[in-house]
């Protein structure tokens, strides 16, 4: 197997970070390194940080203290204009889709390429085709969004997540809104393009049937405080 240059390399790496909101100290002393190809789950009750956890590592809530490292960018003296370019090298997946409901699938994944920098149109149309396909969802390159089930658009949204080659992929609930059946099969697929992609995954949910059968590490907000743990040990 080659050897990737971010091989071994922390997509993030949080070092005595402090998270805050309205000067509100939602988790202290966060200390967490996640590599390249690693899956964890984001767990916590309602209201212990796990959005908040989210939102500084995509740029949307500066960090507070210590220092933070996201896909080569520094937390703490990031500046609105580089926003943007953090989020190029990631994914983001949401528990409602966030498609926009106004154009067909293709131009929906169109939108974020050219917005992103895209601009030869033999490239934007190939990369396309190849996210759709890692999804299974070619066939529905000309359907609105509102023709497709939950679990259909959940899955072009897993493709618009993987259109600049991420890093890191962030998944807030992304299978909240889903049945078991639709959610395992969300599940097996993001485990499966991250592997594909050697993405770090990080994946909030509450969904503990969802743990139990992908079992994996797990970060827990709990208390004002992050702990790295094995999901096996939820269970015991």
């Amino acid at each position: 197997m080659p050897h990737s240059s971010h091989e071994g390399h922390d997509v993030i790496q949080l070092n005595n970070a402090k998270i805050a909101q309205k000067n509100f100290t939602v988790l202290n002393a966060v200390n967490l390194n996640i590599k390249r190809g690693r899956f964890c789950y984001l767990i916590g009750k309602t209201g212990s940080g796990k959005s908040s956890l989210l939102k500084t590592l995509y740029g949307h809530i500066p960090l507070s203290g210590g220092q933070g490292h996201v896909a080569g960018f520094n937390l703490e003296n990031l500046r609105a204009s580089d926003v943007p370019n953090l989020r190029r090298k990631l994914g983001i997946v949401f528990q409602d889709f966030q498609l926009l409901t106004d154009r067909s699938v293709e131009k929906n994944l169109r939108f974020v390429l050219e917005a992103t920098g895209w601009n030869d149109k033999t490239k934007i149309d190939d990369r396309i085709n190849e996210v759709l396909a890692s999804v299974g969802m070619k066939s529905k390159k000309h359907k609105m969004p509102h023709e497709l089930s939950g679990g259909e658009q959940q899955r072009i949204a897993i493709a618009r997540a993987l259109l600049n080659h991420p890093e890191l992929i962030l998944a807030d609930e992304p299978t909240g809104n889903l049945d078991p059946e639709t959610s395992n099969e969300i599940m097996t697929l993001l485990k499966q393009v991250a592997f594909e992609n050697n993405s770090a995954v990080v994946m909030a949910t509450h969904d503990y049937h969802m743990i139990q059968n992908f079992p994996g590490e797990a970060i827990r907000c709990e208390d004002g405080k992050v702990t790295v743990l094995n999901t096996m040990e939820l269970f015991e």
